[in-house]
């Protein structure tokens, strides 16, 4: 049966390995004998037959969409609209597209999914195919528990955080006449397909997005995807119990702008929830730990934090480099690198008199873009009109802020000095946590149960 394809079918295949060439021809085999959907030929497949392969994997709503960018497929270019079925050279056609074509191909099978009708489509249409593809990673990875340790935040009604990422992918698109795709008068504007290909292949999410839908939703070809960098595997100590400020989608979004080699594991260094509401005790459990993602939730639910490239020192110097970045997360997504007008990416300091005490990220002493006081549970975020650091807005709904949950995630692999500091009391670690102590008049209670490790 496989042997019977078109020489279209076998030019777009040739795409495929032999062995992805036979899984997807057993795929198909599979579709197309399908005895639950009537009125289908032997060499076609209905969207019954679609449904009940997929079962719960995907929301319905993506489902319809794949079969009906599929049988809108024009092999010839003389067909006058869909198909009624899905034949073998349409589904051969339709993953190549999808999976292994150009920004151009994936362009074609986008606008396929979105209209039947040919020429522009309207941006409210893209609109509600990107928010149907972004809940649909989350639900797909989620039924098949691939989401790596994090949560899909799952409520009743449409998801506040896939239509922040939603919105923050189609803030890339450029319309025809040049203009972002920013706010709700957008809307009514036209779509073609040059403006769709250009999205495509300015915004890697789109495809990447499609692929995980695909191989996961529809189990083809998913031994070759690999989710490591798409989302990090969540580590928390001890196995506690966690639930993080950050669903996966925000941190599908944040990973994506971090240094590749960081991208494939989140290892929890300090919660408020878990280790107390105390400057002291976020600085021990976050400094000489590498580089590490912060994040805050203030009162009033906006949530956002920044990214530290260089472990986190306590001293009265900036640190870091111009890989570090702020954030936001809720209401809306956007990330802010650094502008060059000054090296004030990182700020840590504790006990001083004369200079600001707290952590800090861009801007100035005073006028940070990002700013927790050593006074735990206050911050501010200033920015008129930006921060001069990272060209950030505010990223606080109120510039000076409160809030009770903060976490510090240390991403990618410990160095070895920062495992053995692992093995070791914090005091042991800090010096400065252990001289506190000392002055305080407090003993320290292990002294005399333990060895103490040796200096490596």
């Amino acid at each position: 049966m496989g042997n019977s394809r078109s020489r279209v079918g076998q030019s777009l295949c040739s795409q495929f390995l032999p062995e992805e060439q036979a899984e997807i021809d057993q795929f198909f085999d599979a579709l197309s004998s399908d005895k639950n959907s009537p009125n289908t030929s032997s060499r076609s497949f209905s969207l019954k037959a679609l449904q009940n392969h997929i079962g719960e994997a995907l929301p319905p709503e993506m489902v319809t969409r794949l079969y009906d960018g599929m049988r809108r497929v024009d092999l010839t270019g003389k067909v006058k609209g869909p198909s009624e079925n899905v034949s073998q050279e349409q589904f051969a056609a339709s993953m190549s597209h999808l999976l292994k074509g150009s920004s151009e191909e994936k362009s074609l099978m986008i606008v396929k999914m979105i209209s039947a009708t040919e020429g522009p489509v309207k941006a409210r249409e893209v609109q509600k195919f990107t928010e149907d593809l972004v809940g649909s990673v989350v639900h797909v990875l989620s039924h098949r528990q691939e989401l790596r340790g994090w949560t899909g935040k799952e409520a009743p009604g449409p998801s506040p955080r896939v239509q922040a990422l939603t919105a923050q992918l189609l803030s890339e698109m450029k319309l025809q006449d040049g203009e972002r795709l920013l706010g709700p008068q957008w809307l009514d504007g036209d779509c073609d397909r040059a403006v769709i290909e250009d999205w495509v292949f300015r915004v890697p999410h789109v495809a990447t997005f499609l692929s995980v839908v695909i191989r996961k939703g529809l189990l083809i070809l998913s031994s070759s995807l690999d989710l490591t960098t798409l989302i990090p595997e969540r580590q928390v100590d001890q196995g506690r119990h966690f639930e993080s400020i950050l669903d996966v989608l925000s941190v599908v979004y944040i990973n994506a702008h971090l240094p590749r080699e960081q991208q494939h594991r989140w290892r929890l260094l300090f919660s408020s929830e878990l280790h107390g509401h105390s400057f002291s005790q976020l600085c021990g459990h976050i400094t000489h730990q590498g580089p590490c993602v912060a994040v805050l939730e203030d009162h009033d639910k906006h949530v956002f934090g920044g990214f530290a490239s260089c472990s986190w020192e306590v001293k009265p110097q900036f640190q870091g480099d111009n890989r570090c970045f702020l954030f936001s997360v809720c209401p809306s997504m956007a990330v802010h690198t650094h502008t060059g007008y000054n090296d004030h990416y990182m700020y840590l300091n504790h006990g001083q008199q004369t200079i600001p005490n707290g952590l800090g990220m861009g801007g100035q002493h005073n006028y940070f873009g990002l700013w927790v006081d050593v006074d735990f549970g206050k911050g501010h975020s200033r920015a008129k009109p930006t921060c001069t650091t990272y060209n950030s807005p505010q990223l606080s709904a109120q510039e000076n802020f409160q809030f009770d949950k903060m976490e510090v995630w240390a991403v990618g692999d410990p160095s070895e000095a920062q495992m053995a500091k692992g093995n070791k009391s914090i005091l042991d670690a800090d010096p400065e946590a252990q001289a506190l102590l000392e002055i305080s008049g407090r003993s320290r209670h292990s002294e005399g149960l333990r060895e103490v490790p040796d200096d490596e």
